[in-house]
């Protein structure tokens, strides 16, 4: 009797020591377990109703980012035919979702006239990443002599390029025409053959693959050398108040501002297709925005994607390029580069670019583009101007 009574003690004694136990465990601070539901909340809404904006895109990181759920704008006239069509086949190629390849790759496009200075450079930048990149060679005058096995057997069918004329226009097009083919191609960067890479490849591939928009200079410039050189021929489908410029951003580095021309994009499949597709924009580009119309000088390769994505998806593009140009010294051409002008202190500054902002042609700075842009900017490649002695 005693055993079992001590037994029964015991269990009870057990019982009463458990809800002790139980009880001291629930009186820890309840704003731990407010916290972890509260985060717990978020990330479920997060992943149900994901960030449809291109700066919640930019922020998440998320590949199903897409703009499809923004209001469709409203046109303020009677849209043509050829109006109506266009913005149909623009308005579903936004609708659809990306596909998300096995092998999600970039397509690095090099514009140039020959062969390129920089070649041995980009070849090292490339190598050990081989399933991660494709390369495109449009040569305009010159078959170029290739150094580097990644670049050997990529030379696209190329005509003339002449500066400031719809053929630069053209040859963008045509290069992007050639990527598009390979499915895995996800983000496409045009570059000059005097352009070479401020990070590694991981970096750079990173930075554009997980930031769902894309990388081309937009702002409104209404001085001489912006609006300026708008036509009335353009009208309906362009219209002056949309009419946008690409080049003379502005960067501080070191504390001085330099002007930077911008005509060099990165952009995701998505909006490549989409200038594939258009024909409408292109034409009143190619007919209108031309040296010595009207006794203008407008150049369709500083106009005509600006004006057409402002257009067509303005929160899709970051109003800024990763390419670097230093413009400073006011002359037709970027400042050039020597071998001994290269240093770590100034790839530092030019790598710690954290502002950006536009210079207009009446001189004024566009300080929303400042406000907006501020702690965005980032240069992943810089254009030099080759000179004798500086290719190596």
């Amino acid at each position: 009797m005693k055993t079992a009574r001590a037994w029964q003690l015991g269990i009870k004694d057990m019982l009463i020591m458990s809800g002790s136990r139980q009880r001291t465990h629930l009186k820890r601070p309840i704003w731990i377990i407010v916290l972890v539901s509260l985060v717990s909340i978020c990330l479920i809404g997060a992943y149900i109703y994901p960030p449809r904006g291109s700066a919640a895109c930019y922020i998440f990181s998320s590949r199903d980012c897409s703009i499809y759920e923004q209001p469709i704008r409203v046109p303020t006239r009677e849209l043509t035919d050829d109006e109506t069509a266009a913005q149909v086949v623009i308005r579903e190629i936004l609708k659809t979702p990306p596909v998300h390849p096995k092998n999600p790759k970039i397509a690095f496009m090099f514009l140039t006239p020959g062969s390129l200075p920089f070649e041995k450079l980009w070849d090292k930048f490339f190598h050990g990443h081989e399933d991660r990149f494709t390369v495109y060679v449009h040569a305009s005058s010159e078959k170029p002599a290739h150094v580097s096995h990644y670049f050997i057997g990529r030379d696209v069918r190329s005509e003339k390029v002449i500066w400031g004329k719809i053929s630069m226009v053209d040859a963008e097009k045509r290069l992007l025409g050639h990527a598009l083919e390979d499915p895995d191609n996800q983000h496409f960067v045009l570059l000059s053959d005097s352009c070479v890479p401020l990070h590694n490849f991981d970096y750079v591939y990173n930075y554009l693959m997980f930031s769902n928009i894309s990388f081309i200079d937009c702002f409104q410039d209404p001085g001489p050398h912006g609006n300026g050189r708008y036509s009335d021929h353009m009208m309906p489908e362009v219209e002056i108040k949309d009419f946008r410029k690409g080049a003379q951003q502005g960067n501080w580095v070191s504390g001085e501002y330099q002007a930077v021309c911008t005509r060099w994009f990165s952009m995701k499949r998505q909006h490549a297709i989409i200038v594939m597709a258009d024909s409408l924009y292109y034409t009143k580009f190619k007919h209108y925005c031309r040296p010595g119309l009207d006794g203008r000088n407008c150049y369709a390769d500083e106009h005509y994607l600006p004006t057409f994505f402002h257009m067509i998806d303005p929160t899709g593009i970051a109003n800024w390029s990763v390419t670097h140009v230093d413009w400073s010294e006011g002359k037709w051409h970027p400042k050039a580069y020597r071998a001994q002008d290269i240093s770590y202190e100034l790839l530092r500054n030019i790598t710690s670019i954290d502002m950006s902002y536009h210079v207009t042609s009446d001189a004024k700075k566009d300080e929303s583009t400042l406000f907006l842009e501020r702690s965005e900017a980032a240069m992943l490649f810089i254009r030099e101007e080759i000179l004798p002695g500086n290719s190596e």
